[in-house]
């Protein structure tokens, strides 16, 4: 790992030292921990985008747009995680810990796996 944008989404103004949100559609913001290195070497926030029901595309298209180029949730549909597959984003899974900063650490200490399919969420309701 040299350079990482890694986005996670969060409650409330969200950042380092904030906690995670359960389901990154429905975030208030995403922290965005820029690394290099294995350091982080920057810290900041990108407000979620309202979408309906279905239009999971869109946090999707708005982190591919800000650089993100890895993902860490705690729950996420499959359709989603293979849009992000589709535009290059690595989608890690994590569900036990709310607080993002020692998710980030390790994550960072490659301690923090790769979502597999069988570890994905049902959704909302919408054909998959």
């Amino acid at each position: 790992m040299e350079k990482l944008r890694i986005a996670v989404p969060s409650n409330g103004n969200g950042g380092l030292e904030g906690t995670r949100a359960g389901h990154f559609g429905h975030c208030d913001v995403f922290t965005l921990i820029d690394c290099e290195n294995g350091e982080i070497v920057d810290v900041s926030t990108l407000q979620n985008e309202e979408h309906v029901q279905g239009g999971c595309m869109v946090p999707v298209n708005l982190l591919a747009a800000n650089k993100v180029n890895a993902l860490l949730v705690g729950g996420i549909g499959m359709r989603p995680l293979m849009g992000f597959r589709e535009v290059g984003i690595t989608v890690y899974h994590e569900a036990e810990r709310a607080e993002i900063k020692p998710v980030i650490i390790d994550l960072i200490a490659g301690k923090i796996p790769v979502i597999d399919d069988t570890q994905v969420c049902g959704g909302g309701g919408g054909a998959v």
